[in-house]
Formats: C-alpha cells, structure tokens, sequence
C-alpha cells in the first residue's frame, strides 16, 4: 500500500520522473561506457598533442600505422590496450612504394614517408584507404592532450556514478549497524557510540576525506573507502532515533515477552520501519558523495591520471576560463550539477511522497 501510494505521488511530480530518467540514463551510459564512446582505449586516453584544445565539431584526418609488436587487447568493460600509432595529417600524397603526409600543425611544413611495407604485407592502396586512414570526428572537441572530451565526460561518469553507489552502501552497513545498536541497546552502548559519532561529526567531513585519502593512499578504491568512512554518522544517527522510539511501541514489547530474541525483534519488527527515511538519506548522501569525489579530483587527491575524473577535468582545464575555450571545464562542471540537481530533486520528491518529517 505505501508503495502504490508513493508511486503515484511520484507520476505526479515531473521534475522527478525527469531527474529518474537522467539518473537511470547516466547508469546506463557508465555501464556501456566503452560501448558509446568514440575513443575506445582504455580510460580514453589516446593522446594527439598536435590537435590539442580543438573545439567542438573539430575533424582531422588519422593515419594509422601498425606496429609488428602491437597486441590488441580488447575488453567489454575495460577498454582496449593498442600500440598502433596515430598520426593526424593535415595533407598526404601517394608514391609508388609508400605514402607522403604532413602531421597536422607541424610547424616545418615537410613530408615524412611510410612504406607500404609497414602495412599488412602485400596490401595495396585501396585497403590503405579503408583500414588505415580515417576521418576522425571530436563532437566537442579535444583536451588540452589531444583526447577527445566525449570519451573522457562517458568514461569519467563511472568515478561518479560508482563512488555514489560504493559510499552509499558503505555508510549504510555502517551507519545501520552502529545506529541500529546505540539505539536499542542503550546505555553504556549507547553513550559509546554517540560519543564516537560525535567526534566524526565534529571534524569537516572534506578534511576527513583527505586525511583518510592520504593515509590509505591515492588510487580508485581508496577515494570510495574514504567517502563511505566519512558518511556513516548520518544514517547511524538517523536510525538510532528512529530505533529508539520505536522500541517503546507496543508491539515490540509484546514480541519480548513472548519470548522472541532481541536481534530478531530487532532485524525483522523495527529495521524495516527505517527503510523509507534510508532511501531518503541515501539519495542526498549519493550527492554528497559525488560532490566529495568531484573536489577530491579538483585538489589532485581523488583517482589518479589516467583515469578520468569530472572534478580531474576541471582542474587540468581550470585556466582555460580565461583563454577563450571555457567549455573544456564548463562541460564537465555542468555534467557534476546536473546529476548532483538530479539525485538532490528525487531525494526531496520521496521525502514528500514517503510523508517523512525532516
């Protein structure tokens, strides 16, 4: 019945069916992220210094140039590990045994030569056209590396979408379980808990973050341990209230005396009445997380290079505000709010449709 009637609330309100089908529309993207983006190596990370900071609707030709040595590893979710050589070419001329091109914005202006020999042996013009020589597309341009911005906003959105789901989980198994036992149990359990949940809530939370960030290390993983470590003290906190008045219901004591454990009045009568509050917190707290990613990624602390970040992104490109290509950290800056509005809309939308009092 709570359900049906939350349900119904919710096709009420449009701003949050659209934040839902955002949400579940990034999910979807960083799922099949290497299946969508146009620049299919691993992290995106295919460097073309010659076409750095190209702005949107840039093309350029591509000459490919295989190795002998190179092994292609291809991978659903990972990307592909490749050694062929890619070369931008601004203009290319054939010879009887090889091919003559100029790289792109190679200020000497001269040809350099490949020979036929270090295609496919045997290979002729035309398959050179087909298989080595592509007209490459950047729909919003290339970073200050020369890698497509595309790639790198999809792939950057599993940092985002992955440390929320990873925190979120994270804080719930913690907060659940301090919570949920501070507030039954009470006394002495009680006092220990909310004196250890007082002294987390009383550090800021980004200066925990880094702290802890710089004790495990810099890396993927250790960012997501962080944010969860660091979120926990909400949900315990919410739960504890919410365990210690329930506790006194009739109910509940009923089931005492008659002679149920306390961890299975506990689990299967009072847990469940948390559930509506916890999908609350845990859509802000989704939030929360990716903002705490996102400026981790800023200060140079969060994942490391050559892993994409949104808040990475903005950080490499912070000074070209000023230099006429503002849309390097504005993209990347309005891919953060906008899941961020999404996540926090959603949030408000259930609190109304749950009916649960702030």
């Amino acid at each position: 019945m709570e359900l049906k009637r939350t349900l119904k609330y919710l096709r009420k309100d449009v701003w949050a069916q659209i934040s839902a089908i955002y949400i579940f529309f990034v999910i979807v993207v960083a799922t099949f992220a290497y299946q969508l983006t146009p620049d299919k190596t691993r992290n995106a990370n295919q460097m073309h210094l010659s076409i750095h900071s190209k702005g949107p609707g840039f093309s350029c030709l591509l000459l490919i140039i295989p190795r002998n040595n190179s092994t292609i590893r291809k991978s659903f979710f990972n990307g592909n590990i490749a050694s062929n050589e890619e070369i931008p070419v601004k203009d290319i001329s054939w010879v009887n045994d090889g091919i003559l091109f100029k790289r792109y914005g190679n200020a000497t202006d001269y040809f350099e030569k490949v020979d036929y020999n270090d295609f496919t042996e045997g290979i002729g013009r035309n398959e050179i056209e087909k298989k080595y020589l592509k007209k490459k597309f950047f729909i919003l341009g290339t970073d200050k590396f020369g890698r497509d911005l595309l790639s790198r906003l999809i792939i950057g959105s599993r940092v985002s979408i992955s440390i929320g789901f990873v925190a979120v989980i994270i804080s719930l198994i913690l907060g659940i379980f301090f919570g949920s036992i501070a507030g039954f149990y009470g006394g002495w359990v009680d006092k220990i808990i909310i004196w250890l949940i007082n002294i987390v809530w009383s550090v800021p939370t980004l200066l925990m973050v880094i702290a802890i960030t710089l004790a495990l290390g810099k890396g993927f993983w250790q960012v997501f341990v962080a944010v969860g470590i660091t979120m926990w003290v909400e949900v315990a906190r919410l739960v504890r209230g919410l365990v210690k008045s329930t506790k006194e219901e009739f109910y509940v004591k009923a089931g005492v005396v008659l002679g149920f454990s306390k961890m299975r009045v506990l689990i299967n009568h009072i847990l469940p009445i948390t559930i509506g509050p916890l999908i609350i917190i845990s859509a802000a707290n989704f939030a929360s997380a990716i903002l705490m990613e996102s400026g981790l990624g800023f200060l140079g602390i969060g994942a490391q290079p050559p892993i994409p970040t949104w808040g990475g992104m903005i950080k490499n490109h912070f000074n070209y505000l000023l230099l006429g290509k503002p849309y390097l950290t504005i993209l990347p800056g309005l891919a953060i709010m906008s899941l961020v509005l999404s996540f926090m809309t959603l949030g408000n939308s259930l609190r109304d449709a749950l009916d649960v009092k702030s």
